[in-house]
């Protein structure tokens, strides 16, 4: 019975893998007849009848190729090159892996494509000749990349440089914009150092407070109360009886000398 199965599903792997193989035929007929939509689908049919067919794979990336898809085309080689066994297979498999990244513009992975095509195939004089063209294109690359990093360096340092010295200026403005509110606060102080609380000049008010003084003196001075004299009248009262007296006597001299005699009167 082992036997049997065992004879059974060989028989059907030989006839899944036949009919796979007759429709990666049919597919490559339509694509050289430039029907793609139904060459896929033959090469579809193929992969679906046998899902490890590494001829229905292959076909269909470089089907893919042609058409410009290159997405496509890059997962179906690189899912060929891991379904086959061969050195042969995985040589054209990883060949057009390398052709695929380089219409993509990524040399530097191409480079290891390439690479990996020879060492299945070292003898392949077109591997090696697209492995240097990859290689050439790659440190073109590099190199541009190196020359956008420093330009991207050099930007950076100038706008770095000019908000530096935004920052700059901005912080000298608001200075000077200091500096002249402080001279205004001192101006404004010395003003109201020569001011009183009123407003006025205060000089106007060192002489407006000697007049105070001055009045506040003679304020301070004792005033005549009615029916009384003041200290003042009194003295000038004094010196005008005193003055008067004089002349009496002198008058009164003149008299003894002339021998006249003549009427005394009040001067006052």
């Amino acid at each position: 019975m082992i036997s049997i199965s065992f004879a059974q599903e060989d028989k059907e792997q030989r006839l899944a893998l036949k009919k796979a193989n007759g429709y990666v035929y049919e597919g490559n007929s339509l694509i050289n007849e430039d029907d793609f939509i139904s060459g896929e689908m033959a090469y579809r049919q193929a992969i679906s009848k046998q899902p490890n067919t590494v001829a229905g794979i292959y076909n269909l990336g470089n089907a893919y190729y042609k058409k410009g898809n290159y997405e496509e085309a890059l997962y179906r080689h690189e899912q060929a090159a891991k379904a086959t066994t061969s050195k042969s297979e995985k040589h054209k498999a990883y060949h057009n892996i390398g052709n695929i990244l380089m219409q993509n513009k990524k040399c530097k992975e191409a480079v290891e494509a390439f690479k990996n095509a020879l060492r299945n195939n070292p003898t392949d004089d077109e591997t090696r000749y697209n492995l240097g063209l990859a290689k050439i294109c790659a440190e073109e690359q590099k190199d541009q990349q190196d020359e956008n990093k420093d330009d991207k360096n050099k930007d950076d340092n100038k706008e770095d440089q000019d908000k530096k010295e935004n920052e700059d200026k901005k912080d000298k403005e608001g200075d000077d914009k200091e500096d002249k509110k402080d001279k205004g606060d001192e101006d404004k102080k010395e003003g109201d150092d020569e001011k009183d609380d009123e407003g006025k000049p205060k000089d106007e008010k060192e002489d407006k407070g000697k007049g105070e003084d001055d009045k506040k003196k003679e304020q301070q001075k004792p005033k005549p109360q009615p029916g009384q004299m003041s200290p003042q009248q009194i003295k000038n009262l004094l010196e005008a009886m005193n003055n008067q007296e004089q002349k009496v006597q002198e008058k009164m001299n003149a008299v003894k000398e002339k021998g006249v005699k003549i009427k005394t009167e009040k001067d006052w």
